[in-house]
């Protein structure tokens, strides 16, 4: 069922809602420069940005959403956000509580708030929002499934930090990445770096971050892509050159991967020349 609310309860206006077995996913958008004070959900909730920054209040912490970066929030669990720079876009998925209880029957732990970026649960959250996008007969079913898999996800990130601190060598290679995505880096090459044996950082890697080292790298790139999408006119075979891609057409293969559309519709859609109706 399409739903046609314009302003969002939270804050934010709505650009489309749909209602299916008791989700309700909503396409929304926040204006830059404002606040939504601290509230809670009636309902589980989970949330991916899709363009723009939000800064997040949880639990004593505060946490940075910009592409890729997903959120469960449990029901009743307070947070209050902030949008420092221009408009920011999120795509949402409300939970009611018989799809919770439902997880719980096979043991899945979802009592705790996950925050991640990129890595399967985003990947999975982007294929969602694909549905949702492209509504057809047997999307309801592939958006049910769908997000099966990604409470059982949120219920594996449910680990306690005590026994997963990550190792000192993996924040220097994370920073090393973030500075070098656009170059042909190689495993050893970034393991030589940190001190560590490149299968040692491999196998580390994925266990801290949920991603292979390669994911990572791609992430970090359509991420920049993405901003320059949003804020230049460069051509896709520029963008794709900045951002490490041998070429457009691979860049092109990777943005629809990830982020579930093509570079020109993901700029059509979220392009600051081109205003939200």
């Amino acid at each position: 069922m399409d739903l046609s609310i314009r302003q969002s309860p939270f804050g934010g206006r709505v650009i489309k809602t749909h209602e299916l077995s008791g989700l309700r996913l909503v396409d929304g958008v926040y204006s830059g420069k404002t606040r939504v004070a601290r509230h809670s959900h009636q309902r589980a909730v989970f949330c991916v940005c899709l363009n723009g920054v939000c800064n997040e209040a949880y639990a004593g912490k505060l946490r940075e959403y910009k592409p890729f970066t997903v959120e469960f929030l449990p029901a009743n669990q307070c947070h209050s956000l902030a949008f420092p720079g221009a408009e920011t876009r999120a795509f949402s998925v409300d939970i009611p509580s018989s799809w919770l209880e439902r997880a719980r029957e096979y043991s899945l732990r979802l009592e705790d708030s996950v925050h991640c970026h990129g890595g399967l649960l985003s990947g999975l959250f982007m294929k969602l929002y694909r549905e949702f996008r492209q509504m057809d007969g047997a999307s309801p079913l592939a958006i049910e499934g769908l997000m099966l898999e990604m409470l059982a996800e949120a219920s594996r990130r449910e680990v306690k930090v005590s026994d997963r601190t990550p190792p000192r060598w993996l924040a220097q290679a994370l920073e090393l990445l973030r500075e070098q995505f656009s170059e042909q880096l190689t495993l050893a090459q970034v393991a030589r770096s940190v001190g560590v044996h490149p299968i040692h950082l491999a196998r580390g890697f994925r266990r801290y971050c949920r991603c292979t080292v390669g994911e990572y790298i791609r992430q970090l790139r359509i991420e920049h892509a993405c901003h320059e999408l949003c804020v230049s006119d460069a051509s896709l075979a520029a963008i794709a050159s900045a951002t490490g891609f041998s070429d457009q057409s691979h860049f092109s293969r990777t943005f629809k991967r990830l982020m579930a559309m093509t570079p020109a519709q993901y700029r059509a859609a979220f392009s600051r020349a081109n205003p939200i109706p």
